[in-house]
């Protein structure tokens, strides 16, 4: 089979085409006055309303508007920390990598946050990452330390 035999599997629907005259009736199916219902009628693109919306302030930058919504955060919880780390291992984000406990989003190292959910009996040393506060605590219980 080649490219010139390929035939689609279902016929082309065609679009209907209104007001030109014929059995559509007086309005030829285009409803009454107003400007959708003129032929060549002109409709304002919706980019361009948003466009205008933005603010044309020297300096402004979108990306930079938005730049905290485009870092990923990475959520670990404890009970995932107890399962593959071993007593008095080190957690950073190296190490979460080579575990493939994370992964990075889009070519990019995400920051890691570490969550509370879960027990934790093991010694465990954090480095460079976020800790929410009841993980803090449980950390702390066992004898851990966040650096």
């Amino acid at each position: 089979m080649q490219i010139h035999q390929i035939k689609p599997k279902n016929p082309r629907k065609r679009k209907k085409r209104i007001g030109r005259g014929g059995k559509r009736g007086v309005f030829s199916g285009k409803g009454t006055k107003g400007q959708k219902s003129r032929a060549g009628r002109r409709m304002q693109p919706l980019i361009r309303t948003l466009i205008k919306k933005y603010p044309k302030l020297r300096g402004y930058s979108f990306k930079a508007k938005n730049k905290n919504q485009n870092s990923k955060i990475a959520a670990l919880n404890i009970e995932t920390l107890e399962k593959q780390f071993q007593d008095g291992d080190k957690v950073s984000f190296k190490s979460l990598l080579e575990k493939r406990i994370i992964r990075k989003i889009k070519g990019a190292a995400p920051r890691v946050k570490i969550l509370g959910r879960g027990n934790l009996n093991k010694k465990i040393t954090i480095e460079k990452c976020m800790v929410s506060k009841t993980a803090r605590e449980k950390i702390k219980k066992t004898g851990g330390k966040i650096l």
